[in-house]
């Protein structure tokens, strides 16, 4: 069933890729069967996809003019959104982010767009489920999809519809967007919660829905998890530095994972060294081996193998933003 028409409001769809063949095509048919307003658009910004992502989407765009490829020359997610805003969203009212590595239910856009009007939210936020097909997929999604993986996060977990400081990007008034300067390019991860940040500040409120979530699909292998968490630790010490906005307890406790594991060696020294570190290890392979016996989940313990990557990688990359942050003000 097509979703109802909301009048005189207008959407640009803006879906930031690299190498998404695999869904972009299932993405393109489902949101163009949706859209809100004749004058709506879909823009695919395009970071140099190699896989035939971009044949997919041209091929797409003859058949249905609504559909437009864009070029992003700078790659990454912020800056193929910025440019399509400031290409084509004079024009319209709100901009809505799709991950091309997700999938929506039918009414997304539609869900998403009443809440904006009728609470005059200036962002909308969703939860999501985290959805896993391989073996080691289906291990970091549970690993997500848990305390030990999110920590309680709310974007995670979802809760009833209510006001909040930060969480997944859906929909976004596009002059309060344009307002603040749109997002941060510099930061190739976290770039989401920097810029709620600077709406925030701004005066402008961020609304989280419970009318609609999303799926999103977890790296699949060990190395391209541990890349994602270590671009999201360092994008996190960036927002410190930037805005002096500390970390919450949620994100303490993983932050403190690498000192543990570097003080671990001191144990040649004094074996009471080691402790800290066995602590996190037996609490994560603990809380995985509950999962399995208490949840009857077979994928338990290798969801806090996951974890593990997670909370290291975030730590590291944390660790080594800051560092090199310090580097660079002392070379200055």
């Amino acid at each position: 069933m097509k979703p109802q028409i909301i009048p005189d409001v207008k959407t640009l769809i803006v879906i930031p890729c690299l190498n998404e063949a695999r869904t972009i095509d299932d993405l393109l048919l489902k949101f163009s069967s949706t859209l809100n307003h004749p004058q709506d658009r879909i823009i695919v910004a395009d970071g140099g996809s190699t896989d035939g992502t971009r044949d997919i989407v041209a091929s797409f765009s003859k058949q249905d003019a609504r559909v437009i490829l864009l070029a992003n020359p700078k790659r990454i997610q912020s800056a193929g959104i910025n440019l399509a805003i400031e290409m084509f969203g004079a024009d319209y009212d709100y901009l809505i982010r799709i991950d091309a590595h997700g999938d929506y239910p039918d009414d997304y856009c539609t869900r998403l767009i009443e809440d904006a009007v009728k609470t005059g939210a200036d962002s909308v936020v969703v939860a999501m489920d985290t959805v896993g097909h391989g073996t080691f997929q289906k291990a970091t999604a549970i690993a997500q999809n848990s305390k030990l993986g999110n920590g309680g996060s709310k974007h995670r977990e979802g809760a009833k519809g209510h006001w909040i400081d930060h969480g997944h990007h859906a929909l976004m008034r596009i002059a309060a967007f344009t307002q603040v300067g749109g997002y941060d390019e510099s930061f190739s991860h976290n770039e989401d919660a920097e810029l709620d940040y600077r709406l925030r500040k701004a005066g402008f409120r961020i609304w989280m829905t419970d009318k609609t979530r999303m799926v999103y699909y977890p790296r699949s292998s060990v190395a391209t998890l541990f890349r994602q968490y270590l671009g999201y630790g360092r994008g996190r010490a960036k927002n410190i530095l930037k805005h002096g906005s500390m970390p919450n307890v949620r994100q303490m406790l993983p932050l403190l994972v690498v000192p543990v594991f570097i003080g671990a060696f001191l144990a040649v020294v004094n074996w009471a060294a080691v402790i800290p570190f066995s602590l996190w290890a037996v609490a994560c392979v603990g809380y995985g081996f509950w999962m399995a016996i208490g949840q009857r989940n077979p994928y338990g313990p290798l969801a806090a193998v996951s974890a593990m990557v997670m909370h290291f990688a975030w730590s590291a990359g944390f660790w080594m933003e800051l560092l090199s942050f310090r580097g660079r003000k002392v070379a200055s």
